[in-house]
């Protein structure tokens, strides 16, 4: 039943909030509904953390042989906690943001946090397909209505790009099924698959550019940077800080899995390269940045790359190294997209160039902004240290790469132009003297302190202690080694 109420909490009060008068009304149902979301997770963690309570399957569509089955394992209770815990603080830290139509607004977040909880628990692959769609198709939405002046042309390269991942995905899972001995969906019946290599090859193509384009890969990447400059902030939280996560999570769950062989003779290789290529790239651009909304938008393109060629190395410390990475790195982007929010809604700029000087007036902002930065660049202590070690460490001792001993300095140089960029804007919008602009400013608010007060918190507690964790993605770990494993394969 746990795993019911994660979708159906913010699918009911996403429904009930389009008929709701006043934006107050809305707001609150809205926060209500998440932190609801938020126990029911944290419950299914704790007290409730019992196999039966955490499966639900119930018949669907017998007749396309899918049936409606979700599941928590190990790396979907970290992702919907990642989600149940984003949501809340998303609503308190924008609580005083006034949006026209607020029912409609909400009402759609609402949907979109049912339709990321429903990808990350799904045991079936046409139920996977369904919340995948239902998580973006919101967005789209969310985007075009409350973006800024460039907001009908962001969201069409959006819409385009996820439009055409989402049909290729879809033809490889509906292919996946008709070569199953029962004809079904189902998970299970998809890792049962023998499919031969030329098969798997053009299969991998297919879903894996749907779920590049999501994450985003180079060089599908370029609707992210304009998608996330004209999204409303909140929703750009979601876009960057869950969302982004579909596509690596997608890739753990349903290709390495599914497609093992076509996963290492692509990921080895291609996909690592673009990856790596990526990461360089979108770190220059960063560095190049006077906007703190593409900066980040950026550096995200550069940390993803490295999750993504961790999945490849296919070790143990790898793969636990991006399950634990996509929590940390969906807190800590939440949190910079918080400040981001804050500056901009005070100032009326999220220009580097045209601030300056705010630790002086904004001290408690200043060392919020300070230590979320910081993880930012994986500062050891910090929770992102832990996961960027763990994945460095897999990618360098994993036995599929040939060219480690290139891939690791490559990587490894992002996390010095990391330093750059991060640093740079710091001391551009912290420090220094103040300007006309932030003479007269003044520190955070009591909710924004508490939003970010709670996200230091959970950086600093993962970054010290970390096993929980581990523990937590242990099991889903070895069981997805074990189905993927090339070598293995080849022995058996």
């Amino acid at each position: 039943m746990i795993v019911v109420l994660l979708i159906l909490i913010p699918l009911l009060s996403g429904l009930v909030t389009f008929f709701l008068k006043g934006g107050n009304s809305a707001k609150t149902c809205a926060l209500i509904s998440s932190l609801l979301t938020l126990g029911v997770s944290i419950s299914g963690l704790t007290i409730f953390n019992n196999a039966d309570l955490l499966l639900f399957k119930a018949d669907w569509l017998p007749g396309l042989g899918s049936t409606f089955s979700i599941r928590l394992d190990g790396m979907g209770q970290l992702l919907c906690l990642l989600t149940a815990v984003s949501f809340p603080l998303i609503f308190v830290a924008t609580w005083r943001h006034e949006y026209k139509n607020a029912h409609n607004f909400f009402a759609l977040m609402l949907l979109s946090q049912a339709g990321l909880m429903g990808v990350f628990l799904a045991m079936d692959a046409l139920v996977f397909y369904f919340f995948w769609e239902l998580a973006l198709i919101p967005v789209y939405f969310l985007c075009s209505i409350w973006g800024g002046e460039k907001r009908i042309q962001a969201t069409f390269k959006f819409f385009i790009y996820t439009f055409i991942g989402s049909v290729l995905m879809l033809v490889g899972l509906i292919y996946l099924q008709s070569q199953t001995e029962s004809k079904s969906f189902d998970i299970t019946a998809f890792y049962a698959l023998n499919i031969s290599h030329n098969s798997q090859s053009w299969i991998f193509l297919l879903m894996f550019v749907a779920f590049a384009i999501k994450m985003p890969v180079f060089p599908l990447h370029t609707w992210q940077p304009d998608t996330y400059e004209q999204a409303p902030t909140a929703t750009t939280m979601v876009l960057n800080g869950i969302m982004a996560k579909m596509g690596v999570f997608a890739v753990i769950r349903w290709l390495l899995p599914v497609l093992p062989f076509a996963s290492f003779a692509y990921g080895e290789t291609t996909v690592t390269v673009l990856a790596v290529i990526g990461m360089i790239y979108a770190s220059l651009l960063a560095i190049r940045q006077d906007d703190m909304k593409r900066l980040i938008a950026y550096s995200s393109i550069a940390h993803i790359g490295l999750m993504v060629i961790a999945i490849f190395a296919e070790t143990t410390i790898s793969l636990q190294g991006v399950m634990i990475q996509m929590f940390n790195h969906g807190i800590n982007i939440i949190g910079l997209w918080i400040i981001v929010e804050i500056i901009e809604r005070k100032y009326g700029t999220r220009k580097m160039s045209e601030l300056g000087g705010l630790a002086q007036k904004a001290p408690v902002m200043a060392m919020l902004f300070v230590i979320i930065a910081l993880a930012n660049i994986a500062l050891p202590l910090t929770n992102s240290f832990v996961g960027e070690f763990m994945m460095f460490s897999g990618i360098f001792s994993s036995p599929l790469f040939q060219y480690e001993l290139i891939i690791v300095p490559a990587a490894g140089l992002c996390i010095i132009l990391a330093a750059v960029y991060v640093l740079k804007m710091v001391q551009k919008v912290l420090y220094g003297n103040t300007i006309l602009l932030t003479e007269m400013a003044t520190d955070i608010r009591l909710n924004e302190k508490v939003v970010l007060g709670i996200i230091v918190m959970l950086i600093i507690v993962a970054g010290v202690y970390p096993q929980p964790f581990l523990d937590l993605t242990k099991d889903t770990t070895n069981f997805i080694l074990k189905e993927s494993n090339v070598i293995h394969l080849l022995k058996k």
